[in-house]
């Protein structure tokens, strides 16, 4: 019993730890490939369709991560 919770515990740990690699990966990739800093448009300007972007990107991989955990 303890074993299994520890492996389930375990493997959301990294599945976890993955999504926010993967959503620095993609924040990254995604500030490549439109013009400006996004970070600037985010924390400078408050860009409230940015955020929108930025938001929904986390929102699909956290289906995305959460999918690959089911």
């Amino acid at each position: 019993m303890a074993d299994t919770l520890f492996t389930n515990v375990l493997n959301s740990a990294a599945f976890a730890g993955l999504g926010v690699v993967m959503f620095a990966i993609a924040f990254f990739v995604i500030d490549m490939l439109t013009p400006g800093k996004l970070w600037d448009e985010l924390s400078a300007k408050q860009n409230k369709a940015v955020a929108i972007v930025i938001g929904s990107v986390a929102i699909a991989l956290g289906i995305i991560v959460a999918a690959a955990i089911h």
